[in-house]
């Protein structure tokens, strides 16, 4: 069953219900929730408006502020802003004040700063509300557990863990947020796409044949400067600094390989209905700065299911290369595309034989498609207005998990396995919990200003022994 839009127009909330309760039918199917409808709403007490919180407010929050805000069906306010850096609080309430003006409330007093500033926000809101958790990837789990004890719903962006130990923290934690009766959304947006949860029906019910392969590929120039020279500036500490600057060290984001591809891999592996169990993988390190950060420019990762089914996977982060960006598979009747250029539209379509020509065309996507990044927020909406278990915390760290591996198998020289790295000993976020402006960053510099670089061969784990 596919959903359609809902109207741009102001929707009572009765008749939003009506059409939530069908929205909540097919979320279900999306997001591999078993559970049957409880019976009692949960929102926040006393006023149909649901409060949000956004903490982290670079880009990806502000856009995941306006998505949700966006979904006018629902009452929906932001009512506090958190960062750890000065400006960024601001910025996004001048820039969601304009596009919503009477969906953002955020006064002076509800604007924090600083690492405990994720504390402060949730702590202006109500059980029932919602929080969004678009701060580096390392303090997933941390912002989690503070938001269940506080009884409020949570839309995490993703990766939401970086390795093993930080993957095993989210999935304790998602049984916590069940018993609370939270809802908790993951920002795998290509999940909520009706097209590709079209083609996945078709793939399941052997269209294609048996899935033998896939392939998926994310190359283009890079999206941020990772050049680290001359270092840490002196207004800043070091802590600061690496938050600042999370996608260049592993601790705080898994990287580019964890924050970039981890879209193109979940979808291959919801395609597949399955994670995979091994991983081997190559890369290297080529043109960089005076001082190098964590990164591999280019990785190459073999991931091989348990029924021996193989998925390919190629990143790469450097100027002036050839770009490519989509997932694709065999099936042993025919070829599919998954995501033909990007997150959306998807352009899913199943050929006849293996030649990716248009007068092979069995199957291909409707257009125009709904935009995942709302699909996602009206299906975690729909499901805290009827009470609908929801929790698709356990699968983003799953997602997680398989992303770390492919990275962990380039920067190491070793195969892995899911089993081996969900109770892998190094905990790189182990630090992360009760820290302060003034803790001690987790990695350091030499004498020389170099950070430990992953080297093949030569470490035990991706940096260290």
């Amino acid at each position: 069953m596919e959903i359609n839009a809902f109207s741009r127009s102001q929707t009572p909330r009765r008749k939003f219900l009506k059409t939530a309760s069908r929205t909540v039918a097919t979320t279900t199917l999306l997001s591999g929730v078993t559970h049957s409808l409880n019976s009692s709403p949960v929102h926040a007490a006393g006023s149909d408006a649901i409060n949000i919180a956004l903490i982290g407010c670079g880009g990806r929050g502000g856009g995941a502020a306006a998505d949700a805000l966006g979904i006018v069906e629902a009452p929906l306010k932001l009512t506090a802003l958190a960062d750890v850096a000065e400006g960024r609080t601001e910025m996004v309430r001048r820039i969601l004040s304009r596009q919503f003006p009477d969906q953002v409330d955020v006064p002076d007093d509800r604007m924090f700063m600083g690492l405990d500033a994720f504390k402060q926000a949730l702590d202006t809101l109500r059980p029932g509300d919602i929080a969004i958790f678009a701060t580096p990837a390392a303090f997933r789990a941390a912002h989690f557990e503070y938001a269940i004890s506080r009884r409020v719903h949570v839309f995490m962006e993703k990766p939401v863990a970086v390795d093993g130990p930080s993957a095993k923290r989210i999935i304790d934690l998602a049984s916590k947020a069940d018993v609370n009766k939270l809802k908790v959304g993951v920002g795998l947006m290509c999940r909520h796409c009706p097209r590709r949860r079209e083609l996945f029906d078709r793939l399941q019910s052997g269209e294609a044949g048996e899935l033998l392969a896939f392939r998926a590929y994310r190359e283009h120039a890079p999206a941020h400067n990772f050049d680290l020279f001359p270092g840490v500036p002196d207004d800043t500490t070091e802590l600061a600094w690496q938050v600042k600057r999370f996608h260049n060290f592993l601790w705080a984001s898994g990287g580019i390989f964890s924050d970039y591809y981890i879209h193109n891999i979940d979808e291959v592996c919801w395609m597949k209905d399955a994670w995979p169990v091994t991983a081997v993988a190559t890369g290297g390190r080529h043109f960089k700065g005076k001082m190098t950060d964590q990164n591999f420019d280019s990785y190459a990762v073999e991931y091989t299911f348990e029924d021996g089914a193989k998925f390919f996977f190629s990143g790469r982060a450097m100027k002036d290369c050839g770009r490519k960006f989509g997932g694709f598979g065999q099936g042993t009747k025919g070829a599919f595309t998954i995501s033909a250029r990007g997150h959306k539209p998807s352009r899913a379509t199943i050929y006849k034989g293996q030649k990716m020509e248009e007068s092979q065309i069995l199957w291909t996507a409707a257009q125009p498609e709904p935009n995942p990044y709302k699909e996602e927020w009206r299906h975690l909406v729909s499901a805290i207005l009827l009470d609908a278990p929801y929790n698709e915390a356990v699968r983003g760290a799953q997602a997680s998990l398989v992303t770390a591996m492919g990275r962990f198998a380039a920067h190491t020289g070793k195969a892995v396995t899911y089993d081996e790295m969900l109770v892998m000993p190094d905990d790189m976020t182990a630090s992360v919990a009760g820290m302060t402006e003034n803790s001690a960053a987790p990695l350091l510099a030499d004498a020389n200003g170099v950070y430990p670089v992953p080297m093949p061969g030569k470490y035990r784990y991706e940096y260290r022994d």
